[in-house]
């Protein structure tokens, strides 16, 4: 995402010299937004809520002042996060800024070596980041103790809502002390996380720079309507409009190996990322795309908000989403850190509700097609509130969330539980 303010520095947010150094050196110079307004706060030890969408540089925004508060307090911080993808990027993330300085991190994460696990847990790691299910299994083997944590990161926590782990998420909360800094980061704000902030947070600032379901800024996005029978020819003809890298999601992980090899059968490389794959398997196909290996990369929702790759030319939705707000995640994984993007949505005729929601969450019309690309102006009637053109992708100020109500709380078009991937 571009900076807010390009002429603002990472110098002018209070992080100390040696991380300054480091980020110059990794040629980060200009903070993007959620940056610029989260990262000041969390060094001061400020709760903080941090609105934003995919895509915004939100785990550097809490990485730099989890390291430096872990650094002064001497405290273990500890990051929280829906699956395995995400919490292996945000490890990477840690490692990059802080392995020249010595910190240790532990990744604690389904379908992981519990031994290896283990063996990071007794080298008394200054981060650990984990996955909700995995760190209770090590609560409960008495592997770990949270009650040095100084610092707690609950990263896309709508999601981990989404995913059915409030029950998870309410047993940590308890078990860290009452005397830490919160830091909550989630794309929106349904009344379920208000709640969590109003019981275990203190009086947190609320950062907002993107409105909710704010899709990506520089995303082009159309569907077509095209029948089951003919999505394989349909993907078949796209591929071979587009030569860039493609991210296709698939609404179930049956699908998702089904079209994998059809795609293979097309002639192009490609390689599939759901929950019935071993993490070792999941590794290898998301390093295998990030290197080229793979052209295509065919994924369910647990890649909506765990893929972290520059220059995805396409995000193609071969099924539409089973919940709205996923359609914004899945389409921040293209047009990232400002650039052009391409996101294309297939849809059933009888789906037109589904795209109608869609739109009412994004603020904007889509370019609705047959599968033959003629335009169907008619076929969608856009909400009377929906303009022509997408407002402004971000917002940004901070104002305390103990004044705030119900804001930025957004429906689901449907929602069917999902079973637990991270684990």
């Amino acid at each position: 995402m571009r900076p807010e303010n390009p002429n603002a520095t990472f110098a002018s947010l209070g992080i100390a010299p040696n991380v300054l150094q480091r980020l110059d050196e990794m040629k980060f110079l200009h903070p993007t937004p959620i940056q610029e307004k989260a990262i000041p706060q969390g060094i001061a030890g400020e709760d903080l809520i941090g609105i934003a969408q995919t895509g915004t540089g939100k785990t550097l925004a809490f990485a730099i002042p989890v390291m430096q508060r872990v650094a002064a307090t001497k405290k273990m911080g500890l990051v929280i996060l829906p699956t395995r993808e995400l919490a292996l990027q945000v490890d990477e993330t840690f490692r990059k800024v802080g392995g020249p300085f010595g910190l240790r991190t532990a990744v604690l994460i389904g379908g992981g070596s519990m031994h290896t696990q283990l063996k990071d847990i007794r080298r008394k790691p200054h981060v650990v980041i984990a996955t909700p299910g995995r760190l209770i299994d090590h609560m409960d083997q008495k592997h770990i103790s949270l009650g040095t944590v100084g610092i707690l990161v609950l990263d896309e926590a709508d999601r981990m809502l989404d995913m059915g782990f409030e029950p998870q998420l309410k047993r940590i909360l308890t078990g860290v002390p009452t005397e830490r800094q919160t830091l909550l980061f989630s794309a929106t704000m349904p009344e379920q996380i208000a709640q969590i902030a109003r019981k275990y947070m203190k009086q947190p600032l609320r950062v907002e720079v993107a409105r909710s379901g704010t899709a990506a800024e520089h995303v082009d996005q159309e569907v077509f309507i095209v029948s089951k029978a003919d999505k394989l020819s349909l993907l078949q003809k796209v591929l071979g409009e587009y030569r860039g890298t493609i991210l296709v999601f698939s609404r179930t992980k049956h699908g998702a190996k089904k079209i994998a090899r059809a795609v293979r059968q097309m002639g192009h490389t490609s390689a599939e990322l759901h929950s019935n794959r071993s993490l070792a398997q999941r590794k290898q196909a998301l390093e295998g795309f990030k290197s080229g290996a793979y052209r295509v990369l065919v994924a369910t929702d647990i890649a909506a908000r765990g893929i972290d790759v520059t220059g995805i030319e396409l995000v193609l939705n071969f099924d539409l989403p089973d919940h709205t707000e996923d359609y914004v995640h899945r389409i921040g994984r293209t047009g990232r850190a400002g650039r052009a993007g391409k996101a294309i949505s297939f849809a059933v005729p009888e789906q037109k509700n589904d795209i109608r929601q869609i739109e009412r969450l994004i603020n904007m019309r889509l370019s609705v097609k047959s599968h033959t690309g003629e335009t169907l102006e008619r076929f969608v009637e856009a909400p009377a509130s929906v303009p022509e053109r997408p407002p402004r992708a971000y917002r940004s100020g901070g104002r305390p969330f103990h004044r705030q109500g119900r804001s930025g709380q957004s429906g689901h078009s449907r929602h069917r539980p999902t079973k637990n991937p991270s684990r």
